[in-house]
Parts: structure tokens; C-alpha cells; sequence
């Protein structure tokens, strides 16, 4: 069977998912597996981009859930929601390289907000990212995302987000309204 032409599932991901999250995690941001997608972090951050611990505490916090997408009943992607009050959180979002680029990151998204939507109510979808990956940047911004300008510093000196590899990196709100 076609695997491109197979139908996603979306589930709450569970503890038994943790390592296979943080595998698929790591190598559409990190190291030189990740170089097969267009998502990697690789030029900019050595080291991890997460691990199990924090993968495990997305899954069990309140209000927050990490959205697995299976096809075959193979993980493929996933992003964490998480209720902010009258806004929703997207992050912790990749999708396998090998399936970069044909369209799979645009319908988790369109999926991930109707879900945030319908399950809490709310209104605006906010993420942050690396402020230098503006070609990351001009694909959320086609999506309906926009730049608010409102930057935080990155943990620089906490090895759990990575090794920098310049010294210029800030995380921008992006924000989205959800109608």
C-alpha cells in the first residue's frame, strides 16, 4: 500500500509513545538525519533537542496534551497543545524527514488548531521560534500566523534545549487568531 496515500490518525500520545517521540523529535531538528528534512536545527544547535523527561512532562501536564499522528500505526508526527487560558500553545511539533514536504506539517497544524478549538475554546494559537529560522518562520506565516515581535532569550548554558551554535538566538511569539 502507499503509505503517502494512507489516512492519519490523531491520538494523545501515552507514556509508552515517550521514546518513540523523543526518536522522531531528535532527528527532524537534530544531527545529520535531520538534514533529510527542512526542519533541522542542525546549522545552529548541536546536542539535544529534547529527551525523555520532557517529553514525559508534556504528556502528563494538566491542561496540555501531546497530539500523536500514526499512519500504518507508524508514529509520523507530533505537536503539543497546551490551554493558556483564552490562547492555546503549539510546540514540540515534527514531522519524520523522510515525509517533509509534501504537505503533512500543513494538515497536522489544520488539525491541531480545529482540535485546540473545539476541545478548549479558544481563539488565538501562540507558538515561539527560533528567531533565525525565517524560512520556518515564512511557512507558519503562510499559514496565518504572523510575527509579534516579542522576543525571549534562549537558555543559553542549559544543554536539555541544545548546544548553540551562534550567539544570536532568541525565540519570537507567532500568533495566530483561531475563527
Amino acid at each position: 500500500m502507499d503509505t503517502a496515500a494512507s489516512p492519519l490518525t490523531y491520538r494523545d500520545a501515552t507514556d509508552a509513545d515517550v521514546d518513540a517521540l523523543v526518536a522522531l523529535i531528535e532527528s527532524a531538528y537534530r544531527g545529520d538525519a535531520s538534514r533529510a528534512g527542512w526542519t533541522t536545527e542542525a546549522d545552529i544547535l548541536e546536542g539535544q533537542r529534547t529527551d525523555p523527561q520532557g517529553v514525559l512532562e508534556v504528556v502528563k501536564a494538566p491542561d496540555s496534551r501531546l497530539l500523536t499522528v500514526e499512519r500504518e500505526g507508524r508514529i509520523v508526527a507530533c505537536c503539543q497543545l497546551e490551554h493558556r487560558g483564552a490562547h492555546a500553545y503549539f510546540g514540540m511539533f515534527a514531522v519524520s524527514p523522510a515525509l517533509q514536504g509534501a504537505g503533512l506539517g500543513k494538515t497536522i497544524i489544520a488539525e491541531a488548531e480545529r482540535q485546540a478549538r473545539a476541545t478548549w475554546g479558544v481563539t488565538e494559537m501562540h507558538m515561539t521560534v527560533i528567531s533565525v529560522r525565517e524560512d520556518l518562520i515564512a511557512w507558519y506565516e503562510r499559514r496565518g500566523y504572523r510575527r509579534t515581535g516579542e522576543m525571549t532569550p534562549f537558555p543559553y548554558g542549559d544543554e536539555r534545549f541544545g548546544i548553540p551554535q551562534r550567539d544570536d538566538l532568541r525565540f519570537e511569539l507567532l500568533v495566530k487568531p483561531l475563527v
